[in-house]
């Protein structure tokens, strides 16, 4: 595998910008505040001393079984003490995390680990039948390195508490610099292939700072809800960390459950994604909880709907910042909900030192208000996709002035006072007739009818058309509506050019585990 140290760097660099790694950060913070919490789970609580003892010790046996700067270590866990540790640890030592979904198959978790060069992959019990399933696939992994979080008596390999025994926890955290790698994101695969995007510190430290603005503080208390392999969650995860905060970790989301905690531990800030904020605020019992610490909630990973914002602005205390960006970086916007009501159809202006701008099929730059695909550059860039150079570079856009900048694959326009508002991905726009048709078009309009609870619209294929709008929709309980009564009254609303063929009636619509639809899965069925 090509080094991770000497790929290509996007990001502009500033040669006056200083390092302070998480790593040597946290060796601060065990001792200015020793005994408060740092992390909250399901089994319990840590201090801030017995965390960074726990993280040096990773980083020292680590460094025992031959890691060094560079080296990649892969986490297949839930979210948990020990997962949190183990990712503090590896950075401690100079390696860099490779954090795994266990949603993913058995073969795709080994080409994943393969493809980054792991020698260490610590599996938590749950996931443990995926490590059964990726025996004898595992090209860089040993018997010895293969660590269970928990006790272990099949003799399949050592778990952490004997991996760990008599190891010390000197710190010795690394010496890294800005461009060395802090971890590797493999991208959900729902579009084909995972890949795996590279960060380097200089990308984390330029987010962390950024995102520290927001309150992720010292004071912090953060309610963690979409799991850690997610940027989505590393986003306000490390700046938390980072500055000392408190993580209340969730192994999996319960709306009933996020209310509790958040009530129980005072919760300050949260990262959700649209679908958890639907569900936390149908919960027949919201509003008997007191939210009344929260300052802040951030949203990502898909545009958050204007009529889901405006009940969360009026039922449940604290600001709303919705983010949008890449987990590749280069594009960063932020919409202040309190502060832009008129804008809530957006995902608000560019971040501080990041530019957004619009381009057609052909590459060439498109004026204000008008649409196509959104390119983005910004002080957080990836290095690259690993072992995929070809993948890198068609990533990218040159500007007439020479600038390089990502492209999103979503389609969009840039409005007259500078908001960028996000209509569908490049993949997903269909083509109907000649005429483009914008998913989010149609599925607000569907969303507007009192009976539907959730709804996509996908492009199916179609002999006069090439293809044409079909709707899938889910209806809220007790509405007895039937689809030709909802494709009706959908096409009143309609453009010619944008009317729905069909609809169709569903319990539920497939999602990733950070919310978004799965329309890939939707259009197999009619296309192949």
């Amino acid at each position: 595998m090509e080094s991770l140290m000497q790929m290509p760097v996007h990001a502009p660099v500033d040669p006056q910008e200083t390092i302070e790694a998480i790593g040597q950060r946290i060796q601060y913070l065990a001792t200015e505040r020793p005994h408060q919490t740092a992390l909250i789970d399901d089994q319990g609580q840590i201090s801030w001393s017995d965390l960074v003892s726990l993280a040096n010790r990773i980083a020292n046996r680590l460094r025992a079984e031959g890691l060094v700067e560079g080296d990649t270590v892969a986490l297949l866990s839930e979210n948990r003490i020990e997962a949190v540790a183990l990712y503090l640890g590896t950075l401690v030592a100079g390696g860099c995390v490779v954090p795994l979904s266990g949603m993913a198959s058995g073969d795709s978790l080994a080409l994943m680990i393969n493809d980054s060069g792991a020698r260490f992959l610590f599996v938590s019990e749950k996931n443990r039948p995926l490590l059964d399933a990726m025996a004898g696939k595992l090209d860089t992994i040993s018997k010895d390195g293969c660590i269970a979080l928990e006790p272990q008596q099949d003799g399949k390999g050592p778990d952490l508490e004997q991996w760990l025994d008599g190891i010390g926890s000197e710190p010795r955290p690394a010496p890294v610099t800005l461009d060395h790698p802090f971890n590797i994101i493999y991208s959900s695969g729902t579009t084909g292939t995972p890949k795996g995007i590279l960060h380097d510190y200089r990308f984390r430290q330029r987010q962390m700072l950024r995102m520290s603005r927001f309150g992720l503080d010292g004071n912090a208390v953060n309610l963690v809800s979409t799991p850690l392999y997610s940027n989505t969650t590393l986003v306000s995860v490390l700046p938390t960390l980072f500055n000392g905060g408190m993580l209340v970790l969730m192994a999996r989301f319960d709306a009933r459950r996020f209310l509790e905690l958040a009530e129980q531990h005072r919760v300050t800030h949260a990262m959700l994604v649209p679908v958890q904020f639907q569900r936390i605020l149908a919960d027949p019992e919201f509003d008997r909880f007191d939210l009344s610490a929260f300052q802040l909630k951030l949203c990502t990973s898909a545009p958050l709907r204007a009529d889901v914002i405006r009940e969360a602005m009026a039922r449940w205390p604290g600001n709303i910042r919705e983010v949008y960006g890449l987990t590749e970086g280069g594009i960063s916007t932020c919409l202040d909900c309190a502060a832009h009501p008129d804008k809530w159809d957006s995902v608000g202006v560019p971040t501080e030192g990041s530019e957004v701008r619009v381009i057609d099929e052909q590459g060439n730059q498109l004026p204000r208000g008008e649409t196509g695909e959104i390119v983005g550059r910004a002080i957080s860039m990836m290095r690259g996709y690993v072992n995929r150079d070809d993948q890198t570079r068609e990533m990218l856009w040159t500007s007439p002035e020479g600038l390089l900048f990502f492209r999103s694959g979503d389609m969009g326009r840039v409005d007259e006072d500078g908001f960028v508002y996000i209509l569908d991905r490049r993949k997903d726009m269909i083509i109907s007739g000649g005429f483009n048709i914008y998913a989010v078009d149609l599925e607000k309009v569907l969303l507007a009818h009192p009976a539907v609870a959730d709804a996509a619209v996908i492009g199916i294929p179609s002999e006069q058309w090439g293809e044409t709008p079909m709707g899938l929709v889910v209806l809220r309980p007790g509405h007895p509506e039937n689809e030709a009564e909802l494709l009706d009254w959908a096409n009143r609303q309609l453009g010619k050019t944008q009317r729905l063929a069909a609809i169709e009636l569903r319990e539920e619509l497939p999602r990733s585990t950070i919310g978004k639809v799965l329309k890939r899965e939707l259009r197999e069925p009619y296309w192949y």
